[in-house]
């Protein structure tokens, strides 16, 4: 899909193996991160990611969540043991999607359309788990952040798109 103007345009399968259309997030600011269940910034990482879904899902905030082993195997297992450690551990109730990788040749048609952007010092590649793309209402990806930006530091920039004060 190299045509694909925003995200709105892609269609990936979530944990389940359901296809999802990203059609359906129109109107919303997404958050899309790649995650790891045994990365050092897990814990904070799902902890921040939580805390920012409570607070701005009713707002129109939606985090998007893709699981990738490709940074020191740090996402061994099946989807179902990724949806029970978020949802049990975390009590995450944003959406998790099939493991996808986000570098390389078999990098997710989505990751390839993410990583386009003009990110100046971040190259193409993802860096590691927890990189996080800010997406506004349109589709766009308007920020990039690296995977040791704690997601709370990011509150006032989805606080602008969201049109809150």
């Amino acid at each position: 899909m190299a045509s694909s103007h925003h995200v709105f345009d892609f269609t990936v399968k979530d944990a389940k193996g359901n296809q999802v259309d990203l059609g359906i997030y129109r109107g919303k600011v997404l958050l899309i991160v790649n995650v790891a269940s045994k990365c050092g910034m897990t814990n904070s990482n799902y902890t921040e990611l939580n805390q920012l879904y409570v607070k701005y899902k009713d707002q129109g905030l939606e985090i998007l969540a893709f699981p990738c082993n490709q940074f020191g195997e740090e996402e061994p297992g099946s989807n179902d043991e990724i949806m029970d450690f978020v949802c049990t551990r975390f009590k995450s109730d944003f959406p998790i999607f099939d493991k996808i990788e986000v570098n390389g040749n078999n990098a997710a048609p989505l990751y390839k359309f993410l990583k386009l952007g003009k990110w100046g010092i971040f190259g193409d590649d993802i860096q590691w788990n927890f990189a996080k793309f800010l997406i506004d209402k349109t589709g766009h990806p308007v920020d990039r952040y690296y995977p040791t930006t704690s997601p709370l530091t990011i509150e006032r920039d989805i606080k602008n798109l969201l049109g809150l004060p």
